[in-house]
């Protein structure tokens, strides 16, 4: 898990050098300091996009470099995936913490209320006549007066590939006119999403949340803290909805975790 530093193409706002893991690379910081450089780069003009790799995005990436392109481009890369904590640690070039996309969501925004910034929310899971998105955007303002919420939106099933509704999101995100943008869609459609709306709003931050704004409305349940903490959450969610992520989890992911692993042991071992 070498470093490497930044190149000429490289965003002036992104990390000097960050930490390779699995074959994608992680920005070394901590959630405080992940929120402070958004801030940073808000209050001088400069947008810019998050993407939180866990073992799922990085599995995504050993299997197509279209993936791996989609986390490399980011200006700030956070390790949302515990066993990315521990394969650095194990490798010898220690990552500070998890920074969960689910956590930075109301670090974010509390950042945000306290400067008055607007926020927009894209995605979440419709449920007939309940609107998570929009609940989510009022609990947001609820806890955090001076947070602006400006959008909710949460647009069906292949929006992106229709012209017309594509227009129309456009048009409101437009009017909207966010700081920070929350596009909980999944990887990589959120991280496709975001690449074309930066370009109606490129002084914007963009997080690729997941189902964060689904934990926020309480339409979906996060496991507890004591799970988050020691890196089994996981568990909590393929237990919560067995026949969605059962396959993903148990035959893809954690292969790959344990190469991970496996790898960054060898690699210290090798080292010394």
């Amino acid at each position: 898990m070498e470093r490497y530093g930044s190149t000429p193409n490289h965003c002036p706002n992104r990390l000097a050098s960050r930490i390779r893991i699995g074959g994608i690379g992680i920005d070394p910081v901590s959630e405080r300091e992940a929120v402070e450089r958004v801030m940073a780069a808000l209050e001088s003009g400069r947008g810019g996009q998050i993407v939180t790799p866990n073992v799922d995005i990085l599995a995504a990436a050993r299997r197509s470099r279209a993936a791996r392109a989609l986390v490399e481009a980011a200006e700030l890369a956070v390790a949302d995936g515990a066993p990315l904590v521990w394969a650095s640690k194990l490798a010898g070039t220690p990552l500070p913490q998890r920074v969960a996309g689910s956590d930075l969501v109301w670090s974010l925004s509390e950042a945000a209320a306290e400067r008055g910034l607007k926020v927009a929310l894209l995605g979440g899971t419709p449920d007939g006549a309940a609107r998570p998105t929009e609940h989510a955007a009022e609990i947001l303002e609820a806890r955090y007066p001076g947070l602006k919420a400006v959008g909710a939106w949460c647009p069906p099933m292949g929006f992106d590939r229709d012209e017309s509704q594509w227009r129309a999101l456009v048009d409101r995100f437009g009017a909207a006119d966010p700081d920070l943008v929350y596009v909980g869609l999944g990887f990589p459609k959120q991280e496709h999403v975001i690449a074309r709306l930066r370009a109606v709003a490129p002084g914007a931050w963009f997080l690729g949340c997941g189902a964060s704004i689904d934990f926020i409305a309480g339409y979906r349940r996060r496991a507890p803290k004591w799970m988050q903490r020691s890196g089994t959450e996981w568990l909590f969610r393929l237990a919560s909805e067995p026949r969605r992520l059962a396959r993903r989890y148990l035959l893809t992911d954690l292969p790959v975790a344990v190469r991970l692993l496996a790898d960054a042991a060898g690699q210290r071992r090798r080292a010394m």
